[in-house]
């Protein structure tokens, strides 16, 4: 193979990230990347499990002096997130990435790169094939499935695993050990309503919000953006009090996990030209509940130009805006020791209309606190039961709390300026977002993780960068974390 990355060190780190390129391993496509990563285990006499899911355990045994020193976890994932330019024209089932460095950074040409996560399957492939390094005993295990859904850490039998540390590699930040990540739950409700037939001489009124900032409801929920759907809600149920009226149709968002920017309702009101105004002159306060990030919000107001010949019922109407009023939402509690960090959210991320099979609202909550998560499945429960609503919950996934002392993250901050030097001063941080971590600290009792990483830009979409100077430092950084652990 003809290798494209010269000049950085240790040479084999970059080769193997190279060779993983070239196999296409998007998500629920890894059993290529599978073929290969237990083949280079067999090929240097390594303990390997693979499983249904492709996922791979590799275990090397500890240097002289590492002998009784506990087991140390490396782990990341193995799928990637496929996008492209349009135009390209890449076959992410059959061909290799296109790479090329610029300016210190290596990117995909019209792709994504994947360093999320490659960085991790190169890491490790590079700390396992090296036998002049000091370490403990390794268990690198290589997940499949993160990026749409964690499923390959979900589905893993960690009975094999006998570390007391994790060093999850599946961070884009340099100079930051992550040690507590949100876990997450899916509250999918659905108001089986009654539609009734719009009168002829209806005028419905067509309310449409534009030009919201939104963002990920793990990362950017404590930015407090506004979300479309929860104020078409709120907007809603302000007109509602004094100019009663029923749901033609209502629909905003697209994806549950994604903070909305756009909400569109028609409604049939008897008093369309006082409800009218009375929508108008509501926009101004909705205005000042938002961050300047969302100066951009607008709201028009029109008489409907779509063909209509059904509603809701009065009763269905309140039902929808009772739910939308009294479901937690946002930011529901920050952490007690870090303020600054959001504990447990909500997000209503999608509300569709399915015509006769009533309205669907898709909530995701997050949070680091296990029995918080309980709480708000037990919220969301009791509301269901009490509007008469369908109530489908799936998708929970652990969170994982912070510990109160951790020697991993104590290890990081010590090493940490070995690399560095002044540069970069290292630093403990949650975050919001959900992590394999939660999923494996949940199934491995007592283990102490933390998250780093290089630095990656733009993942998860075409010109995604890792710098290669970073990713350097990042190797040398656990390299010496593992000699110290002894």
């Amino acid at each position: 193979m003809n290798y494209i990355i010269n000049g950085y060190k240790p040479e084999k780190l970059f080769n193997f990230f190279e060779e993983i390129c070239a196999i296409p391993h998007g998500s629920g496509n890894e059993k290529g990347i599978a073929d290969y990563i237990e083949s280079f285990a067999k090929e240097r006499g390594l303990l390997c499990l693979r499983d249904e899911l492709d996922n791979v355990f590799i275990r090397k045994n500890a240097t002289n002096g590492y002998e009784n020193a506990p087991a140390v976890m490396l782990q990341g994932h193995t799928d990637m997130v496929c996008e492209q330019n349009e135009g390209t024209g890449h076959d992410f089932e059959k061909d290799p990435l296109d790479l090329y460095i610029e300016n210190g950074w290596l990117k995909a040409r019209g792709t994504t790169l994947g360093g999320d996560d490659g960085v991790a399957v190169a890491i490790m492939l590079a700390i396992l094939d090296d036998n002049t390094l000091s370490h403990p005993t390794l268990e690198c295990l290589f997940t499949t499935g993160e990026e749409t859904g964690l499923y390959g850490a979900t589905g893993f039998d960690y009975s094999v695993v006998t570390a007391k540390s994790l060093i999850n590699l599946d961070s884009e930040e340099e100079g930051v050990a992550t040690v507590s990540c949100a876990g997450g739950i899916a509250l999918d409700f659905t108001l089986k309503c009654e539609r009734v037939p719009l009168p002829t001489f209806a005028r419905p009124i067509s309310i449409e919000m534009t030009g919201l900032m939104g963002g990920h409801s793990g990362a950017e929920i404590h930015l407090q953006r506004g979300n479309a759907n929860i104020l078409m809600g709120k907007m809603l149920s302000a007109l509602y009090d004094v100019h009663p009226f029923t749901i033609v149709t209502v629909s905003g968002g697209s994806r549950g996990n994604a903070i909305p920017r756009e909400s569109k309702a028609v409604i049939f009101t008897d008093e369309p030209e006082a409800a009218t105004e009375f929508l108008t002159n509501f926009v101004p306060t909705m205005k000042e509940w938002l961050p300047k990030e969302d100066k951009k919000f607008r709201v028009k107001i029109a008489k409907s130009k779509g063909e209509y010949n059904s509603m809701l019922t009065f009763a269905d109407t309140v039902k929808y805006l009772t739910l939308v009023s009294i479901m937690p939402e946002g930011v529901i509690a920050r952490m007690k020791n870090i303020p600054e960090m959001v504990e447990t959210s909500n997000n209503l991320g999608v509300v569709r209309d399915l015509g006769n099979d009533g309205i669907f609202l898709d909530y995701h909550g997050r949070s680091s606190t296990e029995s918080k998560m309980d709480v708000l499945e037990i919220t969301s429960k009791q509301i269901a039961k009490a509007l008469d609503l369908e109530l489908d919950i799936n998708g929970r996934y652990s969170g994982w709390p912070m510990k109160d002392e951790s020697a991993l993250a104590d290890l990081y901050i010590r090493t940490a300026p070995e690399v560095f030097g002044e540069e970069i001063t290292p630093k403990i941080a949650a975050i919001h977002a959900g992590l394999e971590c939660g999923i494996i600290c949940s199934a491995v009792k007592d283990l102490d993780a933390i998250s780093i990483g290089p630095v990656l830009k733009d993942i998860h979409a075409p010109g995604e960068a890792l710098e290669l100077s970073s990713f350097s430092r990042l190797y040398t950084l656990v390299i010496k974390m593992l000699a110290k652990m002894k």
